[in-house]
């Protein structure tokens, strides 16, 4: 039997935040790894200017980033297992990590997408 796609039943708007702080945990402007092995804590995102901003390489339109500040989206995310939610921050699960949205090429742009 083939896997489920999305088998969390994470809506959009969780997809979309889940999606954005994967990529930020690639970067160690905004990350750093965690005392769990395997996690990641964001410590930092991304000023906007007009209606996008950029991770590394990638343009991301602010639309696609309104759960980034939304604290029912990172209660959703922290009951599902895919984040512990700090005051400040948030530590990115391994189950989080690997959690494949099926977003990244539909809300990271790069300069040539």
């Amino acid at each position: 039997m083939p896997l489920r796609r999305n088998p969390l039943n994470l809506n959009p708007l969780q997809l979309r935040t889940l999606t954005l702080l994967q990529e930020l945990a690639r970067f160690p402007e905004y990350s750093q790894p965690g005392d769990e092995p395997g996690s990641v804590v964001i410590s930092g995102v991304p000023m906007a200017h007009g209606d996008h901003f950029h991770i590394g390489e990638v343009v991301v339109a602010s639309r696609d980033a309104s759960g980034l500040h939304n604290p029912a989206v990172w209660t959703a995310l922290e009951r599902k297992g895919l984040i512990r939610y700090l005051s400040d921050r948030a530590v990115l699960t391994p189950l989080g990590i690997g959690y494949d949205t099926g977003l990244r090429n539909a809300i990271l742009r790069t300069s040539s997408s």
